[in-house]
């Protein structure tokens, strides 16, 4: 049996419209889960016992935020969240509505990558930072995020590909994408050329995210 043949249902059109659907839902959800995932792994670090802002309260409160979220098995977590895409967007069908439920089911993910990041850090160069008079916010800036930024990089490489397993699960209710086209013109209408090669093209992006996620963390590790 021929390429040709074997890939004879697959309507390139469509496979390239789902492609793009999946990565401007990757890179989109991507960047507001980087921006919420830094704020919350900042907030638990420096909110807990003997840091900057140690609060016991802050710290419970948004550990628990954390700790449930990113427990909820996605495919459960965007159901729950359709009054909630309902309310902000108006429609819960589309890429631009999985965006919400992809940030707030990623974010606390990556929030526990990020205190674990800032706790690998050498209390030594905290203290050294502020016998010298250094500031909190920076602390913030100057020391805690550059020392831990290649780990930043590495857990947000992590939390891309799970993105990307995420948009494929979106797609199944209505998001598009690549999950939405192997489900409903591959899977419901028995045509496993379309599921493979829908398949085939997310581990593409899988494996493109990874290798640039290695080159940048690469890049920044000073050791």
């Amino acid at each position: 049996m021929t390429a040709s043949v074997f890939f004879s249902e697959v309507n390139w059109e469509n496979m390239w419209d789902a492609t793009l659907e999946t990565i401007y839902m990757t890179v989109f959800s991507l960047v507001l889960t980087f921006l919420f995932g830094i704020i919350l792994g900042l907030l638990l670090f420096l909110t807990a016992r003997g840091q900057l802002w140690e609060n016991k309260t802050a710290h419970f409160i948004i550990g628990a935020y954390v700790n449930i979220f990113r427990s909820i098995p996605f495919i459960i977590l965007i159901v729950l969240l359709i009054p909630f895409t309902l309310a902000l967007l108006g429609t819960f069908l589309g890429p631009g509505a999985a965006v919400p439920a992809l940030v707030i089911g990623a974010a606390p993910f990556y929030a526990r990558m990020v205190e674990i990041a800032l706790r690998e850090i050498d209390r030594g160069v905290i203290e050294a930072s502020k016998a010298m008079g250094a500031s909190n916010g920076q602390i913030i800036w100057k020391v805690l995020l550059p020392e831990s930024m290649p780990a930043l990089v590495s857990g947000i490489t992590v939390t891309a590909i799970a993105l990307v397993s995420y948009t494929a699960m979106a797609g199944v209710i209505g998001a598009g994408g690549l999950g939405d086209l192997a489900f409903r013109d591959g899977f419901q209408r028995n045509n496993p050329d379309i599921t493979l090669t829908a398949t085939v093209v997310i581990l593409i992006i899988v494996f493109i995210l990874q290798f640039i996620g290695d080159q940048l963390t690469s890049r920044l590790d000073k050791r």
